[in-house]
């Protein structure tokens, strides 16, 4: 990736809140530069500086993620726990949360096939609860051992993707799930279990998609 187009993905960021991933939020991001451009950027210039189609988009989502692992560790407050580390992760979803089923739908959707045959890939969305899992880890037990740290990563991983699905369709509800989930750890499992409830959110996300692009009306 360019100087200049990282420059202008993190201007992109806080314009995320009200105009979601899209290509419109990156076209805006030149107008918030030290000296602003008169136009937005044309179509084109973000297909070259971000990526045809959707891929700009993805290019986008993936900006918010490794930002949003980022203030994780700057803005941790010294021993916090664990369930207060992801507490704040799922806090810092909510300027968003409306984008978010979309956004996993585009992760967890093919660049190179049509929409007419989305296929359901959920390792970018399980890379993302493992990097988060990392992240908690670091900051709740940074002088654990290597060996115990791993071992509890894995699990921090499946609970923080439970909650973080639970988030989307039930925010009020997500801290309180997540604390029960932490309190019982043998339960993340079954709380995997509720993926129907993840599928549900990207079918609805990918009826919109598919509508926008005239596949369905």
């Amino acid at each position: 990736m360019t100087t200049t187009s990282a420059k202008l993905l993190t201007l992109t960021l806080p314009l995320i809140k009200t105009h979601g991933f899209t290509r419109e939020a990156l076209s805006l991001s030149v107008l918030s530069l030290p000296t602003p451009l008169a136009h937005p950027l044309s179509d084109v210039s973000v297909t070259a500086l971000f990526g045809p189609g959707d891929d700009a988009r993805r290019t986008l989502i993936h900006a918010w993620l490794n930002d949003s692992r980022r203030r994780m560790k700057e803005e941790a407050a010294e021993r916090m726990g664990m369930g207060d580390v992801l507490k704040a992760r799922l806090k810092s979803n909510e300027p968003v949360l409306e984008y978010l089923p979309e956004a996993f739908a585009l992760l967890a959707s093919s660049s190179s096939l049509p929409l007419t045959l989305l296929p359901v890939d959920p390792s970018p969305i399980i890379k993302h609860a493992v990097e988060v899992s990392n992240q908690a880890c670091w900051i709740a037990h940074s002088d654990a051992r290597e060996l115990s740290w791993y071992t509890r990563r894995a699990s921090v991983s499946a609970i923080y993707l439970a909650a973080e699905l639970h988030q989307l369709t039930s925010p009020k509800t997500a801290p309180a799930f997540l604390d029960s989930l932490l309190e019982n750890a043998e339960h993340a499992g079954k709380a995997l279990d509720e993926t129907a409830l993840f599928a549900s959110c990207i079918w609805k996300s990918w009826r919109g998609i598919l509508r926008s692009s005239g596949v369905l009306v």
